[in-house]
């Protein structure tokens, strides 16, 4: 079986300082057909599915819909801050390559 994706806290602790619950909406992260390598992340906060995954802490949601699941089994869902910007980032071992932005992955 595959192992689900994971959240780090400080992913967790970014929605929280957006107020991502107080807008009763949670973080998704899906895969979409798209993107210069074949497969492209859509990260973006929205209300939970019944069909979703959904992983939980610091009064926080990230939710991950039933089709994308098995794209992202394994996967490490981060924030980053870097010089060139904040953003949710993936970390994903079923990746065999990504293109330069991060948001587009193939398989």
């Amino acid at each position: 079986m595959n192992l689900p994706p994971k959240v780090t806290p400080r992913a967790f602790a970014r929605l929280a300082e957006i107020g991502a619950a107080v807008q009763g909406q949670a973080l998704r992260v899906a895969v979409e057909g798209g993107g210069c390598s074949g497969f492209q992340y859509d990260i973006r906060l929205d209300q939970p599915a019944d069909d979703d995954l959904i992983l939980e802490s610091q009064g926080q949601q990230v939710v991950v819909d039933s089709v994308s699941l098995p794209f992202l089994a394994g996967a490490t869902i981060d924030f980053s801050e870097e010089l060139i910007g904040a953003r949710f980032v993936i970390d994903n071992p079923n990746a065999s390559s990504s293109c330069g932005c991060g948001t587009s992955f193939s398989i």
